[in-house]
């Protein structure tokens, strides 16, 4: 078996089994120990511990703002809970370069987040803003760890915990690292591609009266990736081959976040809060590459900048700090919020002529939603910035539709317009971005059937984008175009229960471009998801199990190329990334508070001894095999 070896497989399973069998012995011992007496004759046997995944519950932080906690208890389902990379947990709607850990790209259009100034370095943003923390409420200590051991070094770790000071008061703190070891031309144990460590801290707290709350959070996050560049490819085949040779050996690129987020708010009467909320945030992405190792021939493109004669040092920085303060409050099933933000921001590239740009950002907006009963929503949000820049968003959420509607003009990235690196030197202005997205599915449930059909509507004007264009002296540079680019996605969902205990699951995705200017766009024509499971509980339910086979597959596309240097996609026309089918085995199960599941990837690999590329010149994940567990503790 590729990957592992079957005695490190066998010593792992046999440790997880240790690991099971100490806690089910520990929660044995520990139920047939009498309680102390007080006085009484009586013992009680069956007494045992009230603490639990159902006593223990969580929020977020749109909910709190809502004054909605919706606190709501701990999911140990099982369902998918084998899809642990980034790639499979965004449901292969994006793509990385073949390795966990590495830049990440959505296929599909989306929406920015933001419309104000930003750095404009984005493919290792997924890695910090899907952790964001959620809020507890404890009646005891609750601590969860989830390790996973994938295939070839592949390795994840999340540790969580948090308790209650008072009822009144929470406090906890979140740790994930992430490990990858070298897929390609690794030299050993711990020559890694990819080393990030994320951890955050966070406090919530409510006063006597109710009248005052308080929520704030720390968040940092190191991101570190060997970049080899991709495989330099001498026939079809060799790019799958573990001894291929890369283009680079001594090039690291790193992205560095740091968050310090503060809400509060004040109730002056029942239907009336005054808010303010602030954020103090810094974005640090840097690139080096060693000149004698990789001489600037492998590179498109060389600046000769004064002190990068051996070694180059490229650094860009963006700081921001916001202070918002607004209004708030609900009126039986409506809530609505007003706000004025202040925004200061500063762009640092010590190489630039300018070394810093800084500037000031006004906002005004506000949000309004109406919780029509417990399986219903209707909700909208508005933000204008000063200067003509908007964002508007809708939702609509009920048991037989859901849908959104999103809108903005944003500012383009500053990295896009001003940047100067040793391989890289571009200065030019580019207007603001137009973004518009529409999406809308009709649901059917009824017996064995879930049914959810629809499609989504992406417009894009002023689109930013990097092209490879091998005529310029400089090959990857960034344009704005000056047409349009809109789609038409009809999607398909459905989970169907073929026979007991038995569910098919497809997902498919149909993409017409009804305009793509300057062929700025990359995305397949078919997209597919599908899952063919059984789920039942077992041995007189000690056991649940959720075990099947999960299966990718898109058509042919000219996929986005990467370029490490800067850390960004771009167009390009040489590769094409075609079709093949993604095939993982997988077992997962829960017993008592433990989950844990086995998974073989890449079944198709095994078979054919070729793989695939999800990015140009950078191989897909191999057949290997995943094995991860976790665990609960709530004294």
């Amino acid at each position: 078996m590729r990957g592992l070896s079957l005695h490190v497989i066998f010593r792992r399973i046999l440790f997880f089994i240790v690991i099971l069998a100490s806690f089910s012995t520990f929660a044995q011992r520990k139920k047939s120990i009498p309680p102390a007496r007080k006085g009484s004759s009586i013992i009680n046997d069956s007494a045992k511990s009230v603490y639990g995944p159902k006593s223990t519950q969580w929020t977020t932080e749109k909910d709190l703002f809502e004054n909605r906690p919706n606190y709501r208890p701990l999911d140990t389902t099982i369902t998918n809970y084998h899809r642990w990379t980034y790639v499979q947990r965004f449901n292969n709607t994006y793509k990385d370069l073949g390795v966990m850990g590495t830049a990440l790209n959505s296929i599909f259009p989306t929406v920015p987040g933001s419309i104000g100034a930003s750095a404009g370095f984005s493919v290792y943003q997924p890695y910090f803003d899907t952790e964001e923390p959620h809020y507890f409420d404890t009646k005891s200590p609750y601590t969860k760890m989830r390790i996973i051991w994938g295939g070839k070094g592949r390795n994840m770790t999340r540790i969580e915990f948090s308790r209650n000071i008072n009822p009144r008061w929470n406090m906890g703190f979140d740790y994930r690292p992430v490990l990858v070891e070298k897929q390609i031309q690794s030299s050993g144990k711990a020559d890694r591609i990819v080393v990030s460590h994320y951890y955050d801290f966070y406090t919530t707290y409510g006063s006597k009266n109710k009248r005052y709350f308080l929520l704030a959070n720390f968040r940092r996050i190191r991101h570190r990736v060997n970049e080899n560049g991709g495989v330099t490819q001498h026939s079809p085949d060799s790019i799958f081959d573990v001894a291929a040779r890369l283009r680079f050996s001594a090039t690291k690129s790193e992205e560095f976040r740091r968050n310090i987020h503060l809400l509060q708010h004040y109730q002056l009467v029942k239907a009336f809060q005054i808010y303010h909320s602030a954020d103090f945030s810094k974005q640090t992405n840097s690139f080096t590459d060693d000149k004698l190792k990789d001489p600037d021939a492998l590179f498109d493109y060389s600046t000769n900048l004064p002190g990068d004669s051996i070694v180059v040092n490229d650094q860009t920085t963006f700081l921001s700090m916001q202070q918002e303060a607004g209004i708030k409050g609900n009126a039986a099933k409506l809530f609505y919020s007003a706000h004025y933000r202040f925004r200061t921001f500063a762009y640092s590239n010590p190489k630039l002529s300018v070394a810093e740009t800084t500037g000031v950002e006004h906002y005004l907006g506000g949000t309004v939603s109406l919780q029509l009963d417990s399986l219903s929503k209707i909700s909208g949000a508005a933000d204008y910035l000063f200067g003509g820049y908007y964002n508007i968003e809708a939702q609509i959420q009920s048991p037989w539709l859901e849908g959104s509607f999103k809108n903005s003009l944003s500012k383009p990235g500053f990295m896009q317009m001003y940047y100067r690196g040793g391989h890289d030197n571009w200065n030019q202005t580019f207007a603001g971005v137009s973004s518009t997205q529409a999406q809308g599915f009709l649901k059917y449930r009824k017996g064995r059937i879930d049914f959810r059909g629809g499609a989504t509507f992406s417009l894009l004007n002023n689109y930013v984008y990097f092209r490879y264009d091998s005529t310029n002296v400089q090959k990857v540079l960034p344009y704005q175009s000056k047409g349009i680019q809109s789609t038409f996605s009809p999607e398909i969902r459905m989970d169907l229960e073929v026979i007991r205990h038995v569910y098919f699951r497809p997902q498919v995705i149909y993409t017409s471009f009804l305009s793509n200017d300057d062929n700025a766009l990359r995305i397949p024509e078919l997209f597919f998801n599908g899952q063919l499971a059984y789920e039942n509980s077992l041995f007189t339910k000690h056991i649940y199990v959720h075990a099947g086979v999960d299966f990718h597959w898109h058509s042919d596309y000219k996929a986005l190329g990467y370029d490490p240097v800067i850390q960004q996609f771009y167009v390009q026309n040489a590769t094409v990334s075609q079709a093949f089918p993604l095939m993982d085995v997988f077992f997962t199960g829960k017993m008592g508070r433990t989950r844990f599941f086995f998974k073989y990837l890449n079944i198709f690999q095994a078979l054919k001894g070729t793989g695939y590329l999800p990015t140009p010149n950078y191989p897909g994940t191999r057949n290997v095999f995943d094995f991860g567990f976790e665990f609960l503790l709530f004294d």
